[in-house]
């Protein structure tokens, strides 16, 4: 039996703002990095809990862009997302909406920061939510297992 061991990813809610704060550290290259959260075929597949199947139909990763995908459970179950690409400053900075299609009044602002650490990358994102109960609402939905799970398969999908 072979065990792997992933990373430590930081997922932390600010008791008194609307905000989610995740840190995660990549063993691959700031650009590799950015570069698996800009290119469709490489988004497909890492975003999200193992198990899921991903379909996009929009990705215009540029400023001004815009996104919408769905992911398929095993038993046929569907999660559509949707948003905007604010800002993209390549290899390190990514601005976006994000909005959970069952829950349209949640938009969220996403900004994610890549830091170059000499070959290795420091991912920090921050999720700013419109209220703090939409916010409670996202991580009791299972979101820090499917953060988790997505960044173990980007560190997969980067070692490979």
């Amino acid at each position: 039996m072979t065990t792997t061991t992933y990373p430590e990813t930081a997922v932390t809610a600010d008791k008194d703002l609307p905000t989610i704060h995740i840190t995660r550290e990549f063993d691959a290259p700031v650009d590799a990095v950015f570069r698996a959260h800009t290119d469709p075929e490489l988004v497909r597949r890492w975003l999200g809990p193992r198990g899921l199947t991903m379909r996009i139909d929009r990705w215009e990763a540029r400023t001004g862009g815009a996104y919408r995908y769905t992911h398929t459970e095993e038993n046929g179950t569907e999660h559509r997302f949707y948003g905007s690409f604010h800002e993209l400053r390549e290899p390190s900075r990514l601005v976006q909406t994000f909005t959970y299609e069952g829950f349209p009044d949640g938009v969220c602002l996403e900004t994610l920061t890549l830091t170059d650490l000499g070959g290795r990358t420091r991912l920090d994102v921050v999720s700013v939510f419109e209220t703090r109960e939409g916010r409670d609402a996202a991580l009791a939905s299972g979101m820090e297992h499917g953060i988790r799970e997505g960044y173990e398969q980007l560190d997969e999908l980067l070692a490979g």
